[in-house]
């Protein structure tokens, strides 16, 4: 059994997949408890758009490769 917590929330999870994917929707800091772990932060990508993060910094970096 999973739990997220979330605004003072609690919802229950069979599974870390469905939790996880539960936490993805939220938009904000959660923590996730069950069997011996626990995982906190926000989950989801967000998008680099024109060149921009979402907090409007500069996105430069450019993985550079070895020849």
């Amino acid at each position: 059994m999973k739990d997220v917590m979330f605004e003072i929330k609690d919802e229950k999870f069979e599974t870390l997949e469905l939790a996880m994917n539960h936490a993805k929707t939220l938009n904000e800091f959660v923590v996730i408890k069950g069997d011996n772990v626990e995982i906190v932060g926000m989950f989801g990508a967000d998008t680099i758009k024109d060149g921009k993060c979402p907090d409007g910094v500069e996105y430069s970096w450019m993985k550079r490769r070895n020849q």
